[in-house]
Formats: C-alpha cells, sequence, structure tokens
C-alpha cells in the first residue's frame, strides 16, 4: 500500500474517534454546555488539553524549525532564543492567576468581554469582543493553515487534491466534532490530542538520538559546539534581544490566555477558583518542559538532516538590477541544486519524503493532526460563543426558546467555519516560512487594544461615558503602533519584535486616560 495511503487512513481513523467522543459528550448538551461546560470541567483535564490548544502546529512545527534557521543579525542561528519568550509566557501565567482569574470568578461570568459592559458600558463590551473574534480567528487559521499546508504539500499534492479542499474537509471536520458539545466536547478532546502530540514528541527524539547513536547529554553538546543552544540574545537592536522578548512573551500570555475567551472559558468551565488556579499553573509548569523539548527536538533535526547529505547554502538572485542573497538549507537534488527545508518545513521533509521510516511517518501525522485540531476547535467554539453571547447577547435574549437559540447559535458557528476557509485561503497567499513570529506579530496589533482596555479598567477607577469614545481610542491605537513600527524600522537600526504588544497596549492606555471623566469614578473594588 502507498505510504501517503497509510497516512491518509491514520487521519481518519483519529477523526472518527473524535467523532465518537462528540456523540458521546455531547448528548442532552444545552447552550450551557457548548459557551462554559456547564461549569462541570475537571482542572487537571481542562491543564493538560490547553497543552494543545497553547502548542498547537507552530510549536510542532515552527518552532523546531527556528534552531537552525539562519538569521541576519549578531548570531548565525535562532538557536534557543524562543525559550526566552517562552519563560516570559510562565511569568505571564501568574498574573494570569493571580489578577484575572479571580475578576472572572467574582463575577461569574460566561463571556469575559461582559466584564468590559460592566466596568464601562455596551460600547466597550462590544469592541472587546470584536478584537478578541478578530484576534482569535486570525491567529488560529494561521496556525491551521500552517498544518494544512504541510498535508497539502507533503502527501495530498502529488495525489491531485487541490489546496481549498483539503482546507474545507478539514474545517469541516472539524465542525462536525464541535457542533453539538462545544466546550463541553473540547474539554476531552483535547485531553487526547494533548497525549498524542507529547508522545510523538517524545518518540521522534528517541527515534534520532538512536540513529545518531547519542545519548541526550552527548546530543547537546553536538548542538552547542555548531551554536545551536544559544539562549540569550544580547543584540539590543534585535527583535529577539532577551529582555523585549521575556516582557513580550509575558504580555502576550496576559492578553493571548487571561483576555482570551478561548483561553478563559475553558478555565472558568472548571467548578470553582481554587482548581482553575491549579489548572493555570500546572499548565504554565508544563509548558516549560514541553517547550524546551520541541526546541531540543528542532537542534537534533537539523543534525539528522546533516548527517543524511543536507547543506546550508546561498541562492544568489538579480532583481531590477539588484542583488539578493537568500540563505537555505536542505538536500541537493541530481543537478546541485539546494532544495530549502529551513524553518517550518524541516519535520515535514525529514518525516514525509522518506528520511524517516514509515512509522515515524506516521508518529509525526498524528502528532500533527493532535497538533491540529485543539487550535481549530477551541477557537470556532470560542469566536461563536463571544458572537452569541456578547454581540447578540443571547444568553439574556427572552424573546427566543432555548431550541431557536440553539438554532441561531449553530448557524453562527457554520458562518464561522467559512470565514476560517478565506482566511487559511489568504495565508496561503501570503505563505510565510516562519509562521511562529508572524502569529506574535498579528497578535501585538489586535490584542494590544483589549490589554490597554482592561488594565485601565483594573488599574484605574475612572470612567469613560463620550459615546464612541473607547471605539475611536481601541482603533487608532493599532494605527499609531504600525506607523511607529514602520517609522523605526526604516529610519533607525532598533526592530520591534514581541514588544509590540506592550506598546500598543500602552498608547491605548494612554489613548483612555486622556478621554476619562476626570470627576466620575467608578466604585467597584479592583481585584488588585
Amino acid at each position: 500500500m502507498n505510504p501517503a495511503t497509510v497516512l491518509l487512513l491514520f487521519v481518519f481513523a483519529y477523526f472518527i474517534g473524535l467523532l465518537v467522543i462528540s456523540y458521546y459528550t455531547s448528548r442532552n448538551a444545552d447552550n450551557q454546555s457548548f459557551f462554559i461546560g456547564n461549569k462541570k470541567s475537571k482542572w487537571w483535564l481542562v491543564a493538560f488539553g490547553m497543552i494543545g490548544t497553547s502548542l498547537s502546529g507552530v510549536t510542532f512545527i515552527s518552532v523546531p524549525g527556528t534552531v537552525g534557521k539562519m538569521t541576519a543579525g549578531d548570531y548565525p542561528f535562532g538557536g534557543f532564543e524562543y525559550y526566552m519568550m517562552v519563560i516570559g509566557f510562565f511569568l505571564g501565567y501568574f498574573i494570569v492567576a493571580a489578577v484575572l482569574l479571580p475578576l472572572y470568578y467574582r463575577m461569574n461570568l460566561t463571556s469575559i468581554y461582559t466584564y468590559l459592559g460592566r466596568r464601562f458600558n455596551v460600547e466597550a463590551h462590544k469592541i472587546g469582543s470584536l478584537f478578541f473574534i478578530i484576534s482569535r480567528s486570525i491567529g488560529a487559521t494561521a496556525r491551521l493553515y500552517l498544518v494544512v499546508n504541510v498535508l497539502q504539500i507533503f502527501l495530498l499534492a502529488d495525489l491531485g487534491v487541490p489546496f481549498w479542499l483539503t482546507s474545507a474537509i478539514i474545517l469541516l471536520m472539524v465542525l462536525l466534532y464541535t457542533f453539538e458539545g462545544g466546550v463541553k466536547t473540547i474539554v476531552i478532546t483535547d485531553t487526547l490530542q494533548t497525549s498524542f502530540m507529547i508522545l510523538s514528541l517524545v518518540v521522534c527524539i528517541g527515534f534520532i538520538l538512536s540513529n545518531l547513536n547519542l545519548s541526550a547529554g552527548e546530543a547537546y553538546s553536538t548542538l552547542a559546539a555548531k551554536d545551536y543552544t544559544h539562549l540569550i540574545n544580547l543584540d539590543v537592536n534585535s527583535k529577539t534581544f532577551f529582555l523585549k522578548t521575556v516582557l513580550g512573551g509575558m504580555f502576550i500570555t496576559i492578553a493571548m490566555t487571561g483576555l482570551d475567551q478561548e483561553m478563559m472559558q475553558k478555565n472558568i468551565s472548571v467548578d470553582n477558583l481554587k482548581n482553575s488556579k491549579k489548572n493555570m499553573l500546572t499548565f504554565a509548569a508544563t509548558l516549560l518542559v514541553v517547550n524546551l523539548a520541541f526546541l531540543f527536538l528542532g537542534g537534533l533535526l537539523y543534525l539528522f538532516a546533516m548527517e543524511n547529505g543536507a547543506v546550508y547554502s546561498q541562492i544568489v538572485s538579480v532583481v531590477n538590477g539588484t542583488e539578493s542573497i537568500t540563505n537555505v538549507f536542505g538536500f541537493k537534488d541530481a543537478a546541485g541544486n539546494v532544495t530549502n527545508v529551513m524553518g517550518d518545513d524541516l519535520f515535514p521533509a525529514l518525516s514525509l519524503q522518506g528520511y524517516f521510516p514509515l512509522f515515524i511517518a506516521v508518529i509525526f501525522i498524528i502528532g500533527l493532526i493532535s497538533a491540529l485540531f485543539p487550535s481549530a476547535d477551541g477557537a470556532l467554539t470560542a469566536v461563536t460563543s463571544s458572537y452569541c453571547v456578547d454581540l447578540l447577547n443571547m444568553n439574556e435574549d427572552q424573546t427566543k426558546t432555548e431550541k431557536q437559540k440553539k438554532r441561531l447559535r449553530m448557524k453562527i458557528h457554520l458562518i464561522f467555519t467559512t470565514i476560517f476557509f478565506i482566511l487559511i485561503m489568504i495565508f496561503k497567499a501570503i505563505n510565510d516560512k516562519s509562521i511562529v513570529y508572524l502569529i506574535m506579530e498579528v497578535a501585538g496589533y489586535t490584542y494590544g487594544p483589549l490589554l490597554g482596555l482592561f488594565a485601565f479598567g483594573i488599574l484605574t477607577k475612572f470612567q469613560i461615558t463620550r459615546k464612541y469614545a473607547i471605539i475611536v481610542i481601541t482603533l487608532l491605537a493599532p494605527v499609531l503602533t504600525y506607523l511607529l513600527n514602520y517609522l523605526v524600522t526604516e529610519n533607525t537600526a532598533y526592530r520591534i519584535g514581541v514588544e509590540l504588544i506592550i506598546i500598543n497596549g500602552l498608547l491605548t492606555f494612554i489613548g483612555l486616560w486622556l478621554i476619562r471623566n476626570k470627576h466620575h469614578k467608578h466604585e467597584e473594588v479592583s481585584p488588585l
């Protein structure tokens, strides 16, 4: 049997398993099951399942690819620089557990953006939800595109299946098993998928170490000798300068987890605050270990590739009289040309082009689709929930029966599935080869206003009553951030990296401070 056919059969069998789980978890499900799992989720299940949601295909494919990717800075390779951002993530989870979770539980929220409505006004509630829907839709589809593109390039293209059809089928799969149960279903399916992802990680590391006849310690020493393990970037002008990477990672976690309906609806589905905090901190500690393992795997992938003939090279091209040099890494063809697999393509190329044995290719595919589904199912459920609860006020709507509400929610779920498909096609047109940093940059623009808005609400007691003022400020801040980023890039050697979200949030906060009601303060006690 053709190896590609074998791999596709495993994908199909995996999906059937998800449908079976969905059937059993969605029986007698109502809208509250879909939105917050009836607040009956076990904290340890949520914690473990959130690993898969947080990691996604980006960590599975893109993070390992950064280790040996050549850079234009003071360091030849990306190395373990990404881990400084992971440390920032870890610090951010403590802030979410200490500040935001108590607030959400005290207010007994279904949607976390209800806080903005109670703290400020309906306008703040709606704009907060809208920014989340935009942010999560873009972030989730970027992650989804990465995995779908791998399946397309390395498996389905040779079978004559077009990219749009691959994308549509994958989204249909996600739609089918989240249509009824929502959060109640994905808490269980994410746990299963996280298990397979971590199993794939461990097996792949074990295989490469065995193949290269190296212990873990010997492998690390070899990576260090090739400068693949440097951790701290001391170049202040670099996008990955360690201090701004740590701070940026911390604020990205606060925004992309603490102010994100997808991540928080799983946390607030836990029965009480104490267990929800346990979930968050257990999850945070686990991520430190798992991300380090993925970076170690990345180094091993480059060692394995070089052991099997891969080389670094440069391609010189001339466009409109200007010479351009592109760094590449890959295997030479019969003509001596290097097919570039540096970055996101490395792990898939080794797994699916015959460099690894079939059983490792199967393990890779299982890990890949395990990384795919958590990022897609949670996002699709969360944007549907936010639209229904925040923008349509479905929970307060007394004019519709429960059956009518459920039918409307399903229609919205289907509409967002279509929107996800359109966004995946846009990412295909962009075709970025290092999606992990693209996602962080997009998050800086879309989550920044949420960060500033929540910070102003929690850290001050001022009200804002001017009509449309909050909308204007939250839309203006990303525009000013973009202009600032452009001017700095064009006129200085400094490069703004993940601190983009801090700048955007700060501009939003300053804007809200300038339009505040100076003599009318909010009386609700801050959780701080």
